[in-house]
Parts: structure tokens; C-alpha cells; sequence
């Protein structure tokens, strides 16, 4: 009786372990391969365990999908919001949030966002909702530090640039527009953000630009 009572209360130590488990697995596929493209015998096989064992956490696969999306979005959020606490000069911050963000998302080599859009549309739309309250605070933010140090222009339409920011980011995931064969994503990013910069800074701000370009060059 004393057995079995230890080995129930190990088995409710690990179902957290198991779940966590099959969390960060599913996102690395799906970020992979894909959101429709990965089935849950795929993800069962992979991890060597049975789909019994995934059923038991998540009810179904958009369950898992949903979980998966936000997770990914808290981590990289927090990551967003650790950098900005730093007080870097405004056009490093983007710089460094950018290159963030892609060490974390640098396996997204399926249009996951096309394939979540399409086939999940309810989870797309609130994660969309949540990505861009975060974007636009954290732009608004950045264009005004970056005002106030005379390195971004102080006639900018805060408003404008923040949502049209926004919709770039977004819309340089899309693999019909910019297919990666012609865009590599690494360097679809780069340029994407310096088009960014270089449309909001002062001549003093452009020094910065420039120098920060450079050194990451060398």
C-alpha cells in the first residue's frame, strides 16, 4: 500500500515534467514544419511516446496549438521587455529585440503564420491582438525615448509608424511575398528593420544607425 501510494505521488510529479515536455516539442515542430503540417502521431513518434500520453495534457491538437502559440508569445515578450529595461540607446534596443527574436524564432521555415492563419483563425486573431498591443507599446516607447535623445525625428506621427511597424513585421513572414529562396529570412529582417530606422532618425541619429551596422558587420 506504502509502494503504491509513493509511486501515485511520482506519477503527479512528472504529469507537469511530461506536459512542459510535450509543449516545448510541439512548438519546435510546429515553428519547423508547420501548424497543420504536424500530426499528433508525428509529434507522439518524435518524443517516442504514445498519444494517449499527449491526450491526457491536451484535449486535442487545436488545445495544444493554442498552448503552444502562447507560451511562445509570453517568452518572447518578456525577452522584449528584459531588453528594454536595460535603457539602451533606442536604435540599439530595436536592434537587439530583433536579433532576439530570431535566435528564437530562426526554425519558422514553413510559414507557420500562413498555415495558423488559414487553418486556426480564432487562435491567429488573438494571438494577432496580443502581438500587436505589445508591439505598439513597445514601439510608442521606443519612438519617444528616441525623440527626446534628438536620434528619431520629433515630427513623427507616433501613431502611424507604430501600426505601420507593425504590419511590416507581419507581413515579411509571408512566404508568397517574400518567398525565402529570394529573401532569406535572416537578411529579410535585417533590412526590413534598418528601412524601419532609417525613415524615422535625425542626421544624428543616422551616425548611430551606421555605427551600430558596422560593428555588427565586423
Amino acid at each position: 500500500m506504502e509502494t503504491f501510494f509513493v509511486f501515485k505521488v511520482s506519477e503527479l510529479h512528472l504529469q507537469p515534467i511530461m506536459k512542459e515536455k510535450v509543449l516545448d516539442k510541439a512548438t519546435e515542430m510546429f515553428l519547423t514544419l508547420g501548424f497543420k503540417s504536424v500530426t499528433m502521431d508525428d509529434l507522439a513518434h518524435e518524443m517516442g511516446i504514445s498519444k494517449k500520453t499527449i491526450y491526457a495534457h491536451y484535449e486535442n491538437k487545436t488545445k495544444l496549438i493554442e498552448e503552444c502559440t502562447l507560451q511562445l508569445f509570453c517568452f518572447i515578450s518578456t525577452g522584449i521587455d528584459a531588453i528594454c529595461t536595460l535603457q539602451k540607446n533606442p536604435i540599439e534596443e530595436l536592434l537587439e529585440i530583433k536579433k532576439f527574436v530570431m535566435q528564437h524564432l530562426k526554425d519558422e521555415k514553413s510559414s507557420p503564420q500562413y498555415q495558423l492563419q488559414k487553418y486556426y483563425p480564432k487562435i491567429y486573431a488573438s494571438l494577432r491582438s496580443k502581438q500587436y498591443d505589445a508591439m505598439r507599446s513597445c514601439v510608442i516607447n521606443n519612438i519617444k525615448k528616441g525623440i527626446d535623445l534628438g536620434i528619431y525625428r520629433p515630427n513623427l506621427n507616433i501613431e502611424f509608424v507604430s501600426r505601420i511597424y507593425f504590419t511590416g513585421v507581419t507581413s515579411i513572414k509571408d512566404f508568397s511575398l517574400f518567398p525565402p529562396d529570394l529573401f532569406p529570412v535572416n537578411k529579410l529582417q535585417d533590412e526590413y528593420l534598418e528601412y524601419h530606422l532609417r525613415g524615422i532618425v535625425t542626421p544624428e541619429g543616422r551616425k548611430v544607425l551606421n555605427e551600430l551596422i558596422n560593428s555588427n558587420q565586423e
